[in-house]
């Protein structure tokens, strides 16, 4: 069975609490990403989208300059580097989330995503599940 830590992304693009808003919205940019996991050293403090940029940075008038630490999601679902991708997409399904920071220790060791499971062919059925119950949470009322 193939564990979180052999499918996982290691190169992760992160920022620290310090950083400010616009910084965080250039690094999104530049990287074409939409979620960067804050942290301190290798201690993983949260992690911020591109949504909570949007929604709990410019919808409350803060300034680009604003310190990172004011939108971040401190409340983070992460999972151990030996976890099964199957555990991994349970998490994912179940929490109606598409990335999954990999910790060790508190450490961050890297980042999961639905599409690394769905793109491996691992537990593709689970992962393309998965990502069909999350697509399925995103869609207003309006739409079903």
């Amino acid at each position: 069975m193939k564990t979180v830590k052999e499918i996982m992304t290691t190169d992760c693009i992160t920022a620290t609490p310090q950083d400010n808003l616009y910084e965080l919205a250039v690094m999104m940019k530049n990287n074409d990403i939409g979620f960067v996991p804050i942290v301190e050293g290798k201690k993983l403090m949260g992690v911020v989208t591109d949504r909570d940029l949007v929604i709990r940075g410019l919808a409350e008038k803060h300034a680009g300059s604003t310190e990172v630490a004011k939108v971040i999601s401190s409340e983070v679902q992460t999972i151990a580097p030996e976890a099964s991708v199957d555990e991994a997409s349970e998490v994912m399904a179940r929490h109606q989330i598409r990335r999954l920071p990999v910790v060790e220790n508190g450490d961050l060791l890297g980042i999961v995503a639905i599409g690394d499971m769905a793109v491996r062919d691992i537990f593709a059925d689970e992962a393309g599940e998965a990502l069909s119950r999350i697509s399925e949470q995103d869609q207003p009322s309006s739409y079903h």
